[in-house]
């Protein structure tokens, strides 16, 4: 204790020896200079700083809120979006600054999405010719490179990634409204006005379910709506939720369910199952080190169990049980035989946009993301992008304990980015929810250079640092340090 320390410094006759002064001057110093480390180490700038590091730089602020305007604005020979012309305007300085190392250390992750871009451009080339296939070609780089290293270079820190995630269910709420209004009356409001100023994506009219209208949204299918949404529950708990005690903390969460669950797609709201899974797993077990470990144990014993108990395989029992509609269950399986097929008859480049075949009763669509990425670019296009995703989550999800804050916002991103491996088996990830998925994969990668101190949150910089510093038992142990050796056994 604090007292100890000062009786041991007082002489025999009561009062201070002058080695105690200068013992407790160098004391003092070096709580100062404690303090002063923590905030270098936590990366806390000045006041003036602090305001311009909040803000989201506007390349990122402009592609996220373009995501939800379903323009397509003609330029020149191609039809693009809001988000395609930020993405398409940014490219290639991301990729300078990626390569000069103003991104961080180059990683695996950012090597197998390029040879992925690389790859499935050649694919295409080879498949269309060079000319027929430019623009399939340009909307691949745009979107995959584009989102990808967007994120990449400019989230990088636990603030941004806060921002972004904050920016995100801000959207969601603001088309809650919307699409309230959509699921009651069949009627697409955002559309409808939005499509007086220039073209937008197609309106598609489904069949109702349970008495509600599917909500499509600002997006060209109720999936790529509920998905989107979806996609931001465990990131609302973890990120947003982070440091909210009791039903505080569920009122994003909630909020991003119910938008979500408007949709009326089995494929988001079985993803938002699988985040509250995690979450509730992750809450009950949290001081058991091992949870992970037991949780993937039961997953391999469930697949042991489909594989070998059912007519199934584990894939076929997964992409027929988790619909709405049992018959969409039943196309899915025929989508898995027929595109598989496809894939082991043209193994190295694929089908490219082409038309693959199937009976003539079958729709063209293809409802998993993964198969049709293989029957597009091949087996190496599949293996690649695969990789990226498993490299990234993995090595996030491995990383040595940091602080409190940033495990708080890995498992927010592990748990989201798992959720979209899984959902893709049961759907096609393309256009905007595309985009989004890569901008997602890129903006976790900060984490893995992330330093101690650094979720110590901006409004209070460094105070856990100098509170620590000052407690009695760290000025006792640099006391202690700070004199003789002998007066110390003393």
């Amino acid at each position: 204790m604090l007292t100890t320390v000062l009786r041991d410094d007082v002489s025999r006759s009561g009062r201070p020896t002058p080695d105690a002064y200068r013992g407790r001057v160098r004391g003092k110093a070096a709580v100062v200079a404690g303090a002063t480390t923590a905030r270098a180490v936590a990366g806390t700038p000045d006041p003036v700083s602090r305001k311009t590091r909040a803000r989201l730089p506007w390349p990122i602020v402009v592609f996220v809120v373009g995501l939800v305007i379903p323009w397509i604005i003609p330029l020149g020979p191609m039809n693009l979006s809001v988000y395609r012309i930020v993405l398409l305007a940014t490219l290639l300085p991301c990729l300078f600054m990626w390569v000069s190392g103003r991104a961080g250390p180059i990683r695996f992750a950012d090597i197998a999405v390029l040879l992925f871009s690389l790859w499935a451009s050649l694919s295409l080339a080879v498949v269309h010719g060079i000319g027929p296939g430019i623009e399939a070609i340009g909307i691949l780089n745009i979107e995959t490179l584009g989102a990808y290293f967007l994120a990449r270079c400019y989230i990088r820190t636990a603030e941004d990634f806060r921002n972004i995630v904050r920016l995100a269910c801000w959207l969601v709420l603001i088309l809650l409204p919307f699409a309230l209004y959509e699921w009651t009356t069949g009627q697409k409001p955002l559309l409808t006005v939005l499509g007086t100023v220039f073209p937008t994506v197609e309106i598609t009219l489904m069949e109702p379910r349970m008495g509600f209208w599917r909500v499509q949204g600002p997006f060209g299918h109720s999936i790529v709506f509920g998905l989107f949404c979806g996609s931001l529950l465990a990131l609302a708990y973890q990120v947003l939720g982070y440091g909210r005690m009791g039903l505080s903390r569920w009122v994003w969460p909630a909020a991003i369910f119910f938008t979500a669950f408007l949709s009326m797609s089995s494929a988001p709201i079985a993803g938002m199952v699988m985040q509250l899974a995690f979450i509730g797993w992750n809450l009950a077990l949290h001081r058991f080190s091992y949870r992970w470990k037991i949780f993937w144990g039961i997953v391999f014993l469930g697949y042991l169990i489909v594989e070998f108990g059912s007519n199934l395989t584990p894939v076929q029992f997964y992409i027929s049980r988790f619909t709405f509609d049992p018959q969409t269950g039943w196309f899915r399986l025929l989508i898995w035989e027929f595109g598989s097929a496809s894939v082991a008859n043209h193994p190295l480049f694929g089908i490219g946009m082409g038309d693959w075949a199937r009976p003539s009763w079958m729709p063209d669509s293809v409802d998993n993301f993964w198969l049709l990425i293989a029957m597009r670019h091949g087996i190496p296009g599949v293996i690649l992008i695969f990789a990226a995703c498993l490299v990234a989550i993995c090595g996030v999800a491995y990383r040595k304990s940091v602080d409190e804050k940033i495990d708080a916002y890995r498992s927010g991103y592990v748990i989201c980015m798992a959720m979209f491996m899984l959902v893709g088996c049961t759907v096609h990830i393309w256009a905007a929810n595309y985009a989004w998925f890569l901008f997602l994969l890129g903006s976790g990668i900060w984490m893995l250079d992330a330093k101690p101190g650094e979720g110590v949150p901006i409004e209070q910089p460094g105070v856990r640092a100098r509170r620590s510093a000052r407690t009695p038992a760290a000025i006792e142990r640099k006391g202690r340090r700070e004199r003789p050796e002998a007066e110390v056994r003393g």
